[in-house]
């Protein structure tokens, strides 16, 4: 006889019942997410958790309890993968955005010692003061300024990728290329 579940399964609605069935089914999604899946399908088929885990090819029912749990808790969002180890994210969506709202706007040549940013003077120019960047690494910089599409030019700038500013007889137009997406990666 098996013991009471801890954290049975709440009742899983229409479309999530639907949405782990394709899961399931998938050819294309990770492996670990369609063994999740399975997994949540056989607890709510009615097999216990130890059942459940073999069912899938996994050998511990704990795991499958403790995915259990998360799923009552975040629903669908259980079968993603979370932080796996190694250092913890320092700087979030919050960070990011002042990195490149620091790269926006001009230099000073007075207080910052050039005309246009590179790693380093903008790592400088950040670390003044007691802001939450004040221990930023210039492969921090690089990696962030890459994930939102900026490039490294050779005029020892940086400008976002796709976007020009162009000379007309009518002034300066900022032309947009429309696959710059697909040519960054």
């Amino acid at each position: 006889m098996t013991r009471q579940q801890k954290y049975p399964l709440r009742e899983l609605t229409a479309q999530e019942q639907q949405y782990l069935e394709k899961v399931s089914r998938s050819q294309r999604e990770s492996a670990s997410r369609v063994v999740r899946a399975k997994a949540l399908l056989a607890v709510a088929e009615g097999f216990n958790y130890t059942d459940a885990a073999h069912r899938v090819g996994r050998r511990s029912g704990d795991a499958v309890g403790k995915l259990v749990a998360r799923f009552n808790a975040e629903g669908i969002e259980a079968l993603n993968l979370r932080h796996g180890g190694g250092p913890s994210i320092v700087y979030g969506a919050e960070q990011r955005l002042k990195l490149l709202e620091a790269i926006q706007k001009q230099p000073d040549r007075q207080t910052d010692g050039t005309a246009t940013w590179s790693l380093t003077t903008l790592q400088r120019s950040l670390r003044v003061g007691e802001s939450a960047l004040s221990k930023v690494s210039t492969y921090t910089l690089r990696k962030v300024l890459k994930e939102a599409g900026w490039s490294w030019q050779k005029n020892r700038s940086w400008c976002e990728t796709g976007k020009v500013a162009r000379k007309r007889k009518a002034g300066v137009v900022t032309v947009i290329d429309p696959d710059a997406e697909a040519k960054k990666h």
